[in-house]
């Protein structure tokens, strides 16, 4: 007797499959844009599967292959699927073309336009667009950025040992917390994770223009540490307590050339995860371990307190759950 085994078929499409990734990730079109160099509005089409917005199928593939290396996944399974499905869309704009060809002829309006109206119009455009720049500028120049913090709120209380910040900036302003710079998206908008040292905390936002004119923002955040559930070990104790034995160590983390998606946990809590900029360094504390996951572990650097610096992984792509102790890096 004959028996045929079965196989599970993922039936994503190119654009599910980065939403999926992205999602995952917890990252937004314009972190993705700034970390790919590729435009948002672009991102969005291949996710939505319009590829009849897209540009030539040649930048396109280039589109793929940089956002494979961001997100840390196959570049071939990535170009295979946009090929085919660009494919299947070309076939049927062209069945959709064909029927349209066979309709009635449209009937054309009696306006023409002449060579003169259309050097008018452009030269309208042209004056109108030129001062509406010039007073933007201006405008940039004389005022400070929007700045709007709108979580948390100032003099909030937080259980546990992060808050994640979010605001909203001046378009294509520089946004700082505590002095590290963070993404901001298209739109100005930022969410950052900030670790929190028990009781009151200072956080400072600052947002700079293109002119170096600032707006700065303070706001007091008070953690509390002692309603906070501690992962519990196999045996059943508490691995980390708040008055637990055992001196705090330190880890410095930064990337070197491109922005990269970090997650960060300190015993078991959750300290950072978003995307990291080159110039950016971040600091964690911790008793027993710190896990450090990275979308490109050969650009990710670590320096553990009292040792020298050193890479995360050789791996080009995504690393998952370094862990290192007070001794060093946990084999």
């Amino acid at each position: 007797m004959v028996r045929f085994t079965t196989k599970k078929i993922d039936s994503m499409t190119l654009g599910e499959r980065m939403k999926k990734l992205r999602s995952e990730r917890r990252l937004s079109l314009g972190e993705i844009s700034k970390g790919t160099n590729v435009q948002a509005k672009y991102l969005e089409c291949l996710e939505e599967g319009d590829y009849k917005k897209l540009p030539a199928q040649v930048y396109v593939k280039g589109f793929l292959r940089n956002y494979a290396n961001f997100m840390g996944v196959s570049e071939q399974s990535l170009l295979r699927q946009y090929e085919m499905e660009q494919k299947i869309a070309r076939n049927i704009r062209k069945d959709e073309e064909e029927v349209a060809g066979n309709g009635k002829p449209e009937k054309f309006s009696s306006f023409v336009v002449t060579p003169k109206m259309m050097v008018i119009v452009l030269s309208v455009i042209f004056v109108f667009s030129g001062f509406a720049y010039l007073y933007k500028q201006v405008d940039n120049f004389v005022s400070t950025p929007r700045l709007v913090i709108k979580k948390p709120l100032d003099g909030s209380s937080v259980e546990g040992r992060s808050v994640r910040l979010t605001g909203v900036a001046e378009k294509d302003s520089r946004v700082y917390i505590n002095d590290q710079p963070i993404l901001v998206n298209e739109n100005g908008e930022f969410s950052e994770d900030v670790g929190l040292g028990e009781g009151l905390n200072v956080i400072t936002v600052v947002a700079k223009n293109q002119f170096d004119k600032e707006s700065r923002q303070t706001i007091s955040v008070n953690a509390n540490y002692h309603n906070v559930v501690e992962p519990i070990s196999e045996s059943g104790s508490v691995e980390r307590g708040d008055a637990g034995e055992g001196r705090e160590f330190g880890l410095e983390l930064h990337v070197i050339s491109n922005p990269t998606w970090i997650s960060v946990e300190a015993d078991g809590n959750l300290m950072y995860s978003g995307v990291l900029l080159p110039e950016s360094v971040q600091k964690f504390e911790a008793k027993e371990k710190i896990s450090v996951t990275s979308g490109k572990g050969n650009d990710t650097f670590i320096k553990l307190e009292g040792k020298e610096e050193e890479v995360l992984s050789d791996e080009t792509g995504v690393v998952r759950d370094i862990i290192f102790t007070p001794d060093g890096r946990a084999q």
